[in-house]
């Protein structure tokens, strides 16, 4: 006869633990909620390309723009500068050799025309991060250029959390620039398709 009341207690005790609230988030001083760090697993990773294109391509969409797809060699370039941001310790556009995008989507084999890129240094989410992007002009305007129809995607965790990510787009109907050369941090870089291989004078 003790197995009834020892079922409810367990029952009880089950329900009330589904029932129950969620932790309150932890708020800064402004009063907003601090963020949390999102970590990239096996499984996150997995997921995220498939989460950024359906999500930009949506956003597209809304707008009448042609969807973008991946483009492999985007995808490295964008990796490759995501990981040289975190080594340089700063979120811009010029790699630590004082390469352009156009010049490290050249290099990473992208055959196409490279029409933009976006960066960020954040502990936020890839849609967290597109979000972001899309609030500001300068970076929306990257995301829904008419003439982009080619993605790249790419990021870099440190042990730290800290996520750097990378998006670039570029239009597969158009042939890359030719003859691209970089000047920045005090060396010159030129592209291997650059046929000359001249500094910008």
């Amino acid at each position: 006869m003790t197995r009834l009341p020892v079922l409810a207690v367990c029952m009880t005790a089950l329900l009330a633990a589904c029932s129950s609230e969620p932790p309150a988030p932890t708020l800064g001083a402004d009063g907003r909620p601090l963020p949390t760090i999102f970590r990239i697993d096996k499984r996150q990773a997995a997921e995220i390309p498939g989460r950024v294109s359906d999500s930009l391509n949506t956003l597209r969409a809304a707008r009448g723009l042609v969807p973008v797809q991946y483009n492999a060699a985007l995808n490295a370039a964008a990796a490759a500068h995501s990981r040289d941001m975190s080594a340089q310790g700063r979120p811009w556009h010029f790699g630590s050799d004082g390469s352009s995008p156009l010049l490290r989507a050249q290099r990473a084999g992208y055959v196409g025309h490279l029409q933009g890129e976006v960066i960020s240094e954040t502990y936020e989410s890839e849609l967290e991060t597109l979000a972001e992007w899309s609030a500001q002009p300068d970076t929306l305007g990257v995301l829904m250029d008419p003439k982009a129809n080619e993605l790249g995607f790419g990021w870099y965790q440190e042990p730290s959390g800290k996520i750097w990510w990378t998006l670039v787009t570029g239009d597969s109907t158009r042939g890359p620039v030719a003859n691209v050369t970089a000047t920045a941090l005090g060396r010159t870089v030129t592209s291997e398709m650059d046929g000359n291989g001249a500094p910008i004078q």
